[in-house]
């Protein structure tokens, strides 16, 4: 068991069915410990994962992939990245999603870029997109457990 794992579990709060996420190098962090919890601990407590602006790569540096977690994960995951994104090339994550053995969803963010600004569009509504498909995603993942 992760000790991130462990301290969710064992917290004051009684919490299941977890979904783990970050933005940036925060969902590569979620993407790491998703990937390190043992099969034998894997009792539904996380139940997935959301990526928001997953940084694939160095900006200009699109041959070196940051994706080796993302090919161990076996739980849902949710990308929510922009179509304009200087650290995650739209083609290139489409392409690793692919070879992932997790299911998976990708939202892009029309023109968005790596902080998921818009020119034209405000933050507010550019991030009430982002929580939509969150709220969304999360939604399927859960009426599945109901059928």
């Amino acid at each position: 068991m992760s000790h991130t794992e462990n301290y969710l579990k064992t917290s004051e709060y009684k919490l299941t069915g977890v979904f783990l996420g970050g933005r940036s190098m925060g969902s590569r962090a979620a993407a790491s410990v998703l990937c390190h919890i043992e099969p034998d601990d894997a009792d539904d407590f996380v139940r997935g994962l959301i990526c928001i602006s997953y940084p694939l790569h160095h900006p200009k540096q699109q041959h070196k992939l940051r994706d080796e977690d993302l090919f161990r994960i076996k739980d849902p995951v949710l990308f929510v990245s922009g179509s304009a994104d200087e650290m995650c090339e739209k083609n290139l994550l489409e392409k690793v999603a692919q070879k992932m053995q997790a299911p998976h969803k990708i939202h892009w963010i029309e023109k968005a870029n790596h902080s998921m600004a818009v020119k034209g569009r405000s933050t507010n509504d550019v991030f009430k997109e982002i929580n939509t498909q969150i709220l969304f995603w999360i939604q399927e993942i859960t009426e599945t457990d109901k059928k």
